[in-house]
């Protein structure tokens, strides 16, 4: 079958856990679009470009694979202007599970035809956020068993005393 996924998020920066949802994506449908969004309750570290460039390195090879900029509509627009079938979520805890459930429910009633698929990341990943990762790599700490190394660079460069 041939299933286009969409993967929203903010992705500041995208994680190990990130990289591996999308991995896991890339042998269960034919097409993935990385959605980048904008999120407005907060100041993003990295701009699209550089996020987008972060996905691009691991994944750039791989075919039906794209990155682009969600900004200003709503995500089930987006996704049927763009023929994705599915939404991929990646749910690290229980306690994502409640936003995300009110998420689902709310996209469906907008569209019932988009389906979404939760993912857990594998379990060495499951603890880890974009906001985790930048806390202790702006604290100095050690992140490179957290983030791609394109991440782990950009960090370093911008936490350098």
């Amino acid at each position: 079958m041939n299933i286009h996924a969409i993967y929203p998020g903010t992705f500041d920066p995208p994680t190990n856990g990130h990289i591996d949802i999308v991995r896991r994506s890339l042998r269960l449908f034919s097409q993935i679009t990385v959605a980048v969004s904008a999120n407005p309750a907060k100041a993003p570290l990295f701009s699209f470009e550089e996020r987008r460039g972060f996905f691009l390195q691991e994944f750039g090879g791989a075919p039906a694979f794209e990155v682009v900029s969600l900004e200003g509509e709503l995500l089930v627009g987006f996704a049927r202007k763009i023929g994705a079938q599915v939404i991929i979520r990646g749910l690290r805890a229980v306690s994502d599970f409640d936003y995300e459930f009110q998420m689902t429910l709310m996209n469906r009633r907008l569209n019932e035809e988009l389906e979404t698929i939760f993912l857990m990341p594998s379990e060495q990943y499951s603890f880890i956020s974009s906001s985790l990762v930048k806390e202790v790599a702006s604290l100095g700490g050690d992140v490179s068993e957290l983030a791609p190394p394109s991440v782990c660079s950009a960090l370093a460069k911008r936490y350098a005393p």
